[in-house]
C-alpha cells in the first residue's frame, strides 16, 4: 500500500517511544539506512526518532513500524487488566500534532485498540495521508469538531457524529476549530 512519506517536525516527542524502535531494529538486525529506506524516511530522521528527538506524524510512524513488522500499539506500555478506570488509560503518542492519546483497551487485546484523544486546535495527524493494518476503523466525536478526509473526500464531523471506514484507506484528521474536539477511535483488528 502507498502511503506518501515525510520527516515530522523535530519537536521533542512528549513520550518516548525510540527504545522500543531501536531495539526493535537491533533485535532483527536491521541497520538505520534500511529501515529508513524501507519507510521511505531518511536516516538522520530514524536516528533522531530513536532517539525521541524528533515528534512523528502519524504517516511517519506507521511506516517505520510497517518497516519493522511492528503493529503501532506494540510500541506503548498498557494496563494489564481489561478494566480501565477514568483517568487511568495509558498516554501514548499515535503520532501526529498537538494531540494527547490515552490507550483504553487492554495492551494484550488483539482483536480490538480503543484509544481517547484530546485534540488542540489546529492538532493534526499530519498533512499526509496514511493507513492502518486495521480492517475497520470507527471514530465517534464527544466533544468539538473534527475534520476526516479519506482521500479527495472531506467530512466534517460534530459532538455525537460517528464515522465507520476501512483503516486500510489512505487518511488523516484534524481540528478545524478554535476549541478542543475530544475523540474516541476504536480500531479492529488492533493495528
Amino acid at each position: 500500500m502507498a502511503i506518501a512519506k515525510k520527516a515530522a517536525s523535530a519537536a521533542k516527542s512528549d513520550l518516548p517511544i525510540g527504545g522500543r524502535i531501536r531495539a526493535t531494529r537491533l533485535a532483527r538486525g536491521l541497520t538505520l539506512g534500511q529501515v529508513a529506506a524501507a519507510a521511505g524516511l531518511t536516516e538522520g530522521f530514524v536516528s533522531k526518532l530513536e532517539r525521541d528527538q524528533v515528534s512523528p506524524s502519524v504517516a511517519s510512524l506507521v511506516a517505520v513500524c510497517e518497516a519493522l513488522g511492528l503493529k503501532v500499539g506494540e510500541l506503548f506500555d498498557a494496563p494489564a487488566s481489561a478494566i480501565v478506570r477514568a483517568g487511568d488509560g495509558a498516554q501514548i503518542n499515535f503520532g501526529g500534532t498537538d494531540a494527547k492519546e490515552y490507550l483504553l483497551s487492554s495492551g494484550n487485546q488483539t482483536s480490538i485498540e480503543v484509544l481517547h484523544s484530546v485534540i488542540a486546535p489546529g492538532g493534526s495527524g499530519g498533512d499526509e495521508l496514511y493507513a492502518l493494518n486495521c480492517e475497520v476503523e470507527f471514530v465517534y466525536v464527544l466533544r468539538g469538531q473534527l475534520e476526516m478526509i479519506l482521500g479527495p473526500e472531506h467530512h466534517m464531523l460534530n459532538t455525537g457524529d460517528a464515522m465507520t471506514f476501512r483503516g486500510r484507506d489512505a487518511h488523516t484528521w484534524r481540528n478545524p476549530s478554535d476549541e478542543s474536539v475530544e475523540v474516541l477511535w476504536v480500531m479492529s483488528p488492533a493495528p
